[in-house]
């Protein structure tokens, strides 16, 4: 039984996560296995390079982690798959789908909830954009990430607000060594180009992490067989139009480690970005737009500390993030004349301002006892030279609690609950309001086996605020807002079993159900003639009138073969029905989807990968000349391949290819993915 009154520290936990290029055969004995393990989804616990201070669950504690746990990403898989963006390398996890949409973002959807539903977190810090919820996970490379851990239905309530259907935390890096780094340069199909470069020292007492990347593209090849299908076709070539991409990143971490037990960092990162916005190819009725982002940059401060006091642990962050993006319209596909009216051009400039304080007990005996407690301020500027600027302000605080419970040698339970609260400070024209919401958590699980095999029950409560665009946007003045929007609430349930059944396999079951309430969305009211268009006295307005059902199953497993060969897969069965309203579909996210690789590796310095990815059942919008409003998308099937020589333990090359068939296929409707692919990628690591 664990029954510390104070906790050890620190904990390190060796494995293969653990990256270890001195040992002579580790490329042949170990990478097929840091390969598959994206596919098990299994909790893991913290490895060397990674900035443990970034993270939410406690991975160095005497209490495990929770039995259902996170899916893990690390940094190795995403270099293995070419995994540049983080929408690219989460796709590997099961329960998790990408979609994209008109404004060319690369979407990311957890068992059907969206980011809106999904925030995203750097260390620990929200990193949506405040106005819409929304992030664009092809922004967000992961040049300077040590992994990616995704959290479901059991997303810890420490997270803070938000966290209807999970949460997604990209944790940093952090040096182990005196002086290690890597470089990483690489190019590809539609003139791609990478450079990447990361350098940290850690001098026991204090270390610093630097990184720097930059990702550009000028198109992309489309499949074989693509055809424009609109009126006035404009994609008529072989490379995608207006597909272009820039994106540059620098990193910077300070950090200071005074003891074995405190650490204190003060981190800043700069992006800057810049993407065309692809024209519709479709057949439907939807208005085309000739679009391009100029600009799409961020930039964040935040300190991060950690404190001993006895048998507690002090946890603060405080940060401020700059969110930056202007969009530009165009007449035709030319792009030589560009838009000015009351929408075009249109300059976004948000920012936040936010702190958490969480305190860890081990004082009773048997118990880790979270409290945490967060403040964010949002502020969101809308400017157009034709229009007044419109300025807004959300203050959101929560209050959360949080205690794990070794109740006998194999039974551990989790309870949680916690209470937030938004109140919009400054509003463009429309009222200001507040709103509340209740959270709670309960999890039991039982260790089965000496292995560690797991069978868990969870039930949670969530919730998620609207944001300033759900309540006051007027839609270009074709809606009506609605300042009284109350939080979307989500019920969930699930059962699962991780774990080992048999030597040299490991693999995780979970079904899940999720009942979603107060769902947001738009509604025909009555409103002053001329609203919302000449002579109409009728506006579309937000309203918390839906219902919906999620339910499904994740079943992944990963296998280690005789001859240095791995195989593994993840399949993903997701049903969603709209309760409320049937004839309305959930959409932009397959009924059936599946990720399976192979790896082989024959010699010390040589390891292949072959990957396929399929899916079907996908429903997205669409509007029909008939009246209809959903269509069904072709199910596909892709296939990658690549190989990695690594002629000395400090150096190795890549050469692979996506999409092998040439398939044409589609994430949303009018939107063609890119046909077969090549890249080839340079590594030297010190």
């Amino acid at each position: 039984m664990i029954t510390p009154a104070s906790p050890p520290f620190p904990r390190r936990v060796p494995g293969p996560i653990t990256l270890s290029p001195s040992v002579p055969d580790w490329r042949r004995r170990w990478l097929p296995a840091l390969v598959s393990a994206a596919f098990a989804a299994a909790p893991v616990w913290a490895a060397d390079g990674v900035f443990e201070l970034g993270t939410v669950v406690v991975t160095g504690s005497p209490v495990p982690p929770s039995a259902s746990g996170e899916a893990v990403v690390s940094a190795a898989q995403m270099a293995s798959g070419n995994r540049d963006t983080v929408a690219d390398a989460v796709a590997m996890l099961p329960g998790v789908s990408l979609s994209k949409n008109s404004r060319n973002e690369d979407m990311v959807y957890v068992r059907g909830f969206d980011a809106r539903q999904v925030p995203v977190f750097v260390d620990g810090i929200p990193l949506y954009v405040p106005y819409d919820g929304y992030v664009d996970f092809g922004r967000f490379t992961t040049f300077d990430l040590a992994e990616i851990r995704v959290a479901r239905s059991d997303a810890s309530l420490l997270y803070g607000p938000n966290t209807l259907g999970g949460a997604i935390n990209l944790v940093t890096r952090k040096p182990v060594k005196p002086l290690e780094g890597d470089i990483r340069i690489g190019i590809g199909s539609g003139d791609l180009s990478k450079v990447a470069v990361n350098l940290g020292s850690n001098q026991e007492s204090w270390y610093l992490q630097l990184g720097a990347s930059y990702l550009d593209a000028n198109s992309f090849p489309l499949p074989h067989g693509f055809k424009d299908r609109k009126a006035v076709p404009t994609d008529t070539g072989d490379k995608r139009e207006n597909a272009y991409r820039t994106d540059t990143r620098a990193s910077f971490k300070l950090g200071f480690t005074p003891n074995a037990t405190d650490e204190y960092a003060i981190g800043y990162v700069t992006q800057d970005g810049e993407k065309g916005n692809p024209v519709y190819t479709g057949d439907s009725n939807s208005g085309i737009r000739y679009w391009r982002w100029p600009y799409w940059d961020k930039d964040s401060l935040y300190f991060i500390s950690n404190t001993r006091l006895g048998d507690n642990i002090l946890k603060t962050r405080l940060y401020e993030d700059r969110y930056k993006n202007g969009l530009y319209a165009y007449s035709d596909s030319t792009y030589s004349t560009e838009l000015v009216n009351r929408n075009f051009p249109s300059y976004y400039d948000d920012r936040v301002r936010g702190a958490s304080v969480e305190l860890t007990s081990y004082l009773l005996r048997d118990h880790e006892l979270r409290v945490a407690a967060h403040y964010k301020e949002d502020k969101h500027q809308d400017s157009n030279p034709l229009s007044p600027t419109k300025n807004y302000r959300d203050v959101t605080t929560s209050l959360a609690i949080e205690d794990t419970v070794t109740l006998a040698p194999a039974w551990r339970l989790r309870l949680g609950a916690s209470h937030d609260r938004r109140d919009a400070k400054e509003v463009y024209q429309w009222p200001t309001g507040s709103t509340s919401a209740t959270n709670g958590l309960i999890e039991l699980s039982h260790i089965l086996d000496d292995s560690g095999s797991e069978l868990y029950a969870l039930a949670s409560h969530k919730t998620r605020f609207p944001t300033i665009k759900d309540r006051y946007s007027a839609r270009m003045g074709a809606a009506l807002p609605n300042p009284d929007l109350k939080p979307e609430t989500a019920n969930h349930g699930e059962i699962g079993v991780k774990g080992t059944p048999w030597d040299g396999g490991r693999g995780q079951l979970a079904v899940f159900y999720s009942h979603i309430q107060d769902l947001m969305q738009s509604v025909i009211v009555p409103a002053p003639t001329g609203t919302c268009g000449k002579n109409s006295k009728t506006c579309p307005q937000m309203q918390n009138v839906g219902r919906a059902r999620t339910a499904g199953v994740e079943l992944s497993i990963e296998q280690q073969l005789p001859a240095n060969w791995s195989v593994g897969g993840a399949y993903t069965y997701l049903a969603r029905r709209n309760l409320s309203d049937p004839a309305t579909l959930p959409t932009d996210t397959p009924r059936h989807r599946l990720f399976a690789h192979v790896s082989w590796a024959p010699a010390n310095e040589w390891v292949f990968n072959a990957t396929a990815e399929a899916e079907q059942g996908r429903k997205v919008a669409y509007a029909g000349a008939n009246g209809s409003t959903f269509r069904s998308l072709a199910g596909y099937a892709t296939f990658g391949l690549n190989g990695e020589w690594t002629p000395r333990k400090d150096m190795s090359l890549q050469l692979g290819m996506n999409n092998i068939g040439d398939k044409w296929y589609e994430l949303a409707d009018g939107y063609p993915m890119p046909g077969r692919t090549w890249y080839a990628n340079a590594t030297y690591r010190f």
